[in-house]
């Protein structure tokens, strides 16, 4: 997962908003739980290869003195990993790491501590229970008893001393004179142990899943795996311990199960749309072809269209020339980078525009990272708007939309979606639950200071009066890979290409207008948030959303079709052509992309004979984005050749100044990372494109100049 910035959550671990010691000493004690798990678990499976351990005192301590070695090697090699990453990745000094290195030193002692405490009063116990045993050695002594084969079976290893304590070694004590009997009686006792400071780890996981709503509880994600992780190794020993042989049909057979449970609808693990209406069964639009060809009639599309002219008209009425210049924003998937990258390029764009620059976008589209931070300055612009005192320039913001959401994605992965009973939240009349998508929003809400916790209703007027952009929020249908486009006005015509039907046979949709689609499921209550994670649902990080359709699909994210936003909005201008001839003097296409654009970034390379093996099953995963570059250049190309007016493309492109500080792909930044984007804005070609988007808006188009000959698009 380093690929989704899950080393981050453990070289660096965050809690309530900072990288401290105390964070730090909260994953040293989860690391210390997955130590004595996975020493708990292999003692209960492993201790009987080891007999002489049941003549010694605290037998289980023994275990774990010469079970240090791997333990001991894997500290080292963190410790080493998280002073590289703390120092070139965070920024961290020295002595701060030193402190983080004290705090997760004192957690892991700390549980060690407690865990020998523990197991020292059970060794205690266990004796006590154990003397009468003890003081009658007719009970345990092998020839004391009637002459019989004894047959201990074959050791794992030979061992003839071991480590009395971390500086003494003994020999190891013959004990084959016990019974089988006395020595499994004694380990039984110590499994009896072992399992239950498993058991109290489960339930300690279980608190924190139903508790995890309050900051205080957010655990640092890197402690909730490892949590998770312990009780999954303790779990694995104590079913292989009972069940022995039967361990694996066990699990196949609860697996059957769950699915069959599943199929009834008893459970219902799948992830929701909050706001959307899921109960009204009967309603449920159909989602097949003749069902989609009935919601884009050309009575529908024309409707459509003409409430969208509307909508322009009143936007060009909002511009301070007669005909100006139509600008749409294409904003690139790319988690936090992407993100981040967007809202200081937007802020960039405001400060050079006198603050007008949102008055001039009539429509942001695009995928993933981009739009949450296209959105967000949105918001703040309307926030604005409506007499807030807001600086769009005030790099707080860019802070706020740079916050991590990887903590309290994984702490509930781990800790409410797997391990704690289902718990419920209420949209208006709907409930839904608790899981990593719901804990998304709410650190992403939290983030944005609570401004984009709002529903798709609440936009409507807005973008019905041009009082702000339009936003499309994009999202992929996994059935089939259909489009699902969510926006407050209706937009059938996005649903084919417009063709000339008396040359070409006319396409089946490819794209489905969510509000028109889910008429009758409530669809403007879905909350903004929910819109947002549809359009950024990283594969396994975020939950698939399922809708309520007939059949039933789910969605996944807006990259997966078009990570630069291209090809939606050559499909919207190109509805309105004989409008934007009539009315605009061409339009400014402003596409901001989190990678460098020619398809040379992150070549795919066989280095050796595995990459070979491979590359078929991989090449096509690996330069997906670049092949949507190259078709969507040629879509652009062929529509500006023939379009009757000028297109111009402007991109702003995030480039790092040295790779290995290149901003992952995830929904985390560290300080190295965050310094870097924002330090690409200042680049070469960044500052060059700005100069050439402030040229572009100071143009004034001759009256008559719609008659002429036009040039095709302009790309920079």
């Amino acid at each position: 997962m380093k690929t989704f910035g899950a080393d981050s959550l453990f070289l660096a671990p965050e809690y309530l908003g900072n990288v401290n010691s105390f964070s730090s000493a909260i994953v040293g004690m989860s690391v210390g739980m997955f130590i004595m798990s996975w020493n708990i678990s292999s003692f209960i499976l492993f201790s009987r290869h080891f007999r002489f351990l049941s003549a010694t005192s605290n037998p289980f301590l023994k275990y774990c003195i010469n079970n240090a070695i791997i333990p001991g090697i894997f500290l080292i090699f963190y410790f080493i990993k998280a002073y590289q990453f703390d120092h070139t990745k965070e920024l961290i000094s020295t002595t701060e790491i030193l402190f983080l290195f004290g705090g997760f030193t004192a957690g892991l002692i700390l549980i060690l501590a407690a865990s020998f405490i523990y197991f020292f009063r059970a060794d205690i116990s266990i004796l006590r229970r154990m003397m009468p045993v003890i003081n009658n050695p007719q009970s345990y002594i092998t020839h004391f008893n009637p002459i019989k084969e004894v047959y201990h079976g074959a050791p794992l290893i030979r061992v003839e001393s071991y480590f009395d304590s971390f500086f003494r070694i003994k020999p190891t004590r013959d004990v084959s004179h016990y019974t089988d009997e006395f020595v499994a009686s004694i380990f039984k006792r110590h499994h009896f142990a072992a399992i239950l400071s498993v058991f109290a780890a489960f339930i300690f996981l279980v608190l924190i899943g139903f508790l995890l709503d309050n900051a205080f509880f957010q655990l640092p994600a890197a402690a909730s795996i490892t949590i998770f992780f312990s009780i999954l190794i303790g779990v694995a020993g104590a079913i292989t311990y009972f069940l022995q042989s039967w361990s694996i049909p066990y699990l196949i057979g609860l697996v059957l199960l769950l699915n069959i449970f599943y199929q009834l609808d008893w459970i219902d693990p799948r992830n929701k749309a909050y706001g959307l209406n899921y109960w009204n069964k009967t309603e449920r639009p159909s989602y097949s072809r003749e069902g989609l060809l009935a919601l884009c009639t050309k009575e529908n599309i024309e409707a459509d269209r003409q409430n969208m002219i509307g909508i322009l008209n009143k936007w060009k009425k909002n511009q301070d020339n007669e005909r100006p210049m139509l600008v749409l924003v294409n904003t690139s998937g790319g988690g936090h980078r992407s993100a981040t990258f967007t809202m200081s390029i937007l802020q960039q764009l405001d400060s050079m525009t006198n603050g007008t620059i949102m008055k001039k976008i009539f429509l942001i589209n695009g995928a993933s990272g981009g739009m949450i931070g296209a959105t967000y300055f949105r918001e703040l612009f309307r926030q604005r708007q409506m007499g807030k005192d807001i600086n769009l320039q005030d790099k707080q913001y860019v802070d706020d939309i740079a916050g991590d959401l990887l903590n309290p994605l994984f702490t509930s992965f781990f800790a409410r979606d797997l391990i704690s009973p289902a718990q419920k939240f209420s949209i208006g009349p709907y409930k839904y639950v608790k899981d990593r998508g719901y804990a998304f929003e709410q650190k992403l809400g939290s983030n944005t200071r609570g401004l984009l916790d709002k529903q798709l209703k609440d936009y409507v007027a807005d973008e019905k009066e041009a009082n702000i952009p339009l936003m499309f929020f994009n999202s992929v249908v996994t059935r089939d890979s259909r489009k699902m486009i969510i926006s407050t006005q209706p937009v059938r015509f996005m649903m084919q290409s417009r063709v000339d039907t008396n040359y070409i046979p006319s396409a089946d949709p490819d794209a489905i207008d969510f509000v028109s689609f889910f008429a009758k499921q409530d669809p403007y209550n879905i909350r903004v948030l929910t819109a947002l994670r549809m359009n950024a649902t990283f594969p396994v990080v975020l939950p698939n959303v399922w809708l309520p359709s007939d059949p039933v699909i789910d969605v996944m994210d807006a990259g997966l079709r078009d990570n630069y936003g291209q090809e939606s909005t050559l499909r919207f201008i190109s509805s309105f052509d004989d409008w934007i001839k009539q009315n605009t003097s061409g339009v400014l296409i402003i596409q901001i992309r989190d990678r460098t654009a020619g398809g040379w970034e992150a070549p795919y390379l066989s280095d050796d004979l595995s990459d070979h093996v491979t590359k078929p099953f991989l090449l096509l995963q690996h330069n997906w984005f670049k092949m949507m570059e190259y078709s969507q250049s040629d879509l652009l190309s062929y529509y500006t050749m023939h379009s009757g007016y000028n297109v111009y493309k402007v991109a702003f492109q995030y480039a790092a100044d040295k790779e290995e500080n290149k901003a992952a792909l995830n929904f985390h930044l560290t300080r190295r990372e965050e310094k870097d984007i924002m330090n690409s804005i200042h680049s070469a070609s960044n500052q060059q494109n700005l100069e050439k988007t402030l040229n572009l808006f100071a143009r004034r188009l001759a009256p008559d100049s719609a008659q002429k000959p036009i040039s095709p698009a302009r790309i920079w």
